[in-house]
């Protein structure tokens, strides 16, 4: 393994604005080190989520990419050592309004643009391939629609975005996922419905507080779900709440600091600061989508019984009360009133692409909606889709080298 730091300009249109680092950490098979292989960049999911830290380099997709590729890991702009923007890094802004507009340049085209200067620097301008895990797949699309000539192929898993969805649409869809995701939780642990309508009806009754300070409502406990669309978040939610009581009925301290660390943003605000942002178009508003939607599914109020879960949702409370995320509140609300967003896809450009990309859509992926994918996949050139309902969201985590060996089957004609 071999770190890189890159200085890059914070606006790629704007240099004078100042400058940002970059972190990348390069991953080869030491027994093939010496040789020339193609370069395979990473693009994580998120947004806000930084590269992943190896564990096990022989194992998984990494494992099988190494076989054949000299592989990137890129922390995007802003996420772990790539000049992180954290909670403190927010209180030193002078404004919100400044704070919203460096914020307004940590989107698909700007990554696109900073692992442009990466490629140019690492490959001698020779073009590479991508693996777009999630957001890295919306990251893509917009690479094919910004820069084709530098990508030899693309391989994308669960993360084809739907390129004419607004921020409304996206969350019309998304709503009755997490509620059918949340009934088939209910319904493998009946249990668990009694349990969390019970927690529910004592965090109405008296405050309790989480270990940071915060308060945990109500709606804090539900955004719990969003670790429903992933492989084993069915179990990681039950076995969270099989301790979530001591003998006397009152929250365990076991489970009141496991719900700081899922629900606090510590490690990635970005990823509640910029989620709706990333469907921002131009001349409209996003508007906090995914609170208006929430309205026309009363389904999901926190009197219900069973009480839903929220999923990949945020709303403007979250940046009030999650200690985390208050340094971004005001910057927050600038974003979701912004209507002066650039275009992230090239519609007519995709049409033509000849870059070979392979999809893994996932047929019930409570995050990035299927029907949505699958007319995306339609509209784009040289894309083959392998739609399957074998893994949730983290197929291409979960099931090791398949989901990549496949992909790359797909792209190159060999299936």
């Amino acid at each position: 393994m071999t770190d890189h730091v890159f200085t890059v300009a914070l606006d790629h249109t704007e240099p004078a604005r100042g400058t940002i680092e970059l972190f990348a950490r390069e991953v080869v098979d030491p027994v093939r080190s010496g040789e020339r292989l193609p370069w395979l960049l990473y693009l994580q999911g998120g947004p806000g989520g930084k590269s992943p830290r190896p564990l096990n380099a022989t194992t998984g997709w990494l494992g099988h990419a190494l076989k054949t590729h000299r592989v990137l890991l890129l922390d995007q702009r802003g996420t772990g050592r790539s000049t992180p923007l954290t909670a403190r890094a927010a209180t030193r802004f002078p404004s919100a309004g400044a704070l919203a507009d460096h914020l307004a340049r940590f989107r698909a085209d700007s990554i696109v643009a900073d692992a442009e200067l990466i490629r140019r620097r690492l490959c001698r301008d020779e073009p590479w391939e991508t693996l777009g895990q999630s957001y890295g797949g919306f990251v893509t699309l917009s690479y094919l629609s910004l820069a084709p000539e530098a990508l030899r192929a693309c391989y994308i898993t669960g993360g084809l975005p739907g390129l004419d969805a607004a921020a409304d649409d996206v969350y019309a869809a998304t709503y009755p996922r997490v509620r059918d995701m949340v009934g088939a939780y209910y319904a493998r642990y009946p249990e668990d419905r009694r349990l969390v309508r019970r927690i529910a009806d004592l965090l109405d009754r008296k405050a309790v507080h989480l270990p940071d300070g915060d308060r945990l409502t109500v709606r804090r406990l539900r955004t719990l779900g969003l670790a429903l669309g992933m492989g084993d978040g069915f179990e990681r939610l039950h076995w969270l709440f099989d301790e979530a009581l001591d003998p006397d009925g009152e929250p365990s301290a076991t489970f009141l600091q496991q719900v700081a660390n899922l629900t606090g943003f510590t490690d990635n605000p970005l990823f509640a600061v910029l989620q709706e942002s990333i469907y921002g178009r131009p001349g409209a508003a996003t508007g906090w989508a995914a609170a208006r939607a929430m309205a026309e599914h009363p389904e999901f109020t926190e009197d219900a019984d069973p009480l839903l879960f929220t999923g990949e949702m945020f709303y403007p409370w979250m940046f009030e009360e999650i200690a985390g995320l208050r340094p971004f509140a005001e910057a927050v609300h600038l974003l979701a009133e912004r209507t002066d967003w650039p275009a992230l896809y090239d519609p007519a450009r995709l049409a033509a692409n000849r870059v070979p990309v392979a999809a893994a859509v996932y047929h019930d992926d409570m995050y990035v909606d299927a029907g949505l994918s699958l007319r995306t996949a339609r509209t784009v050139g040289a894309l083959r889709t392998w739609v399957t309902d074998e893994w949730q969201h983290d197929g291409v985590t979960a099931s090791g080298e398949r989901v990549l060996a496949r992909l790359m089957d797909l792209a190159s004609g060999r299936c």
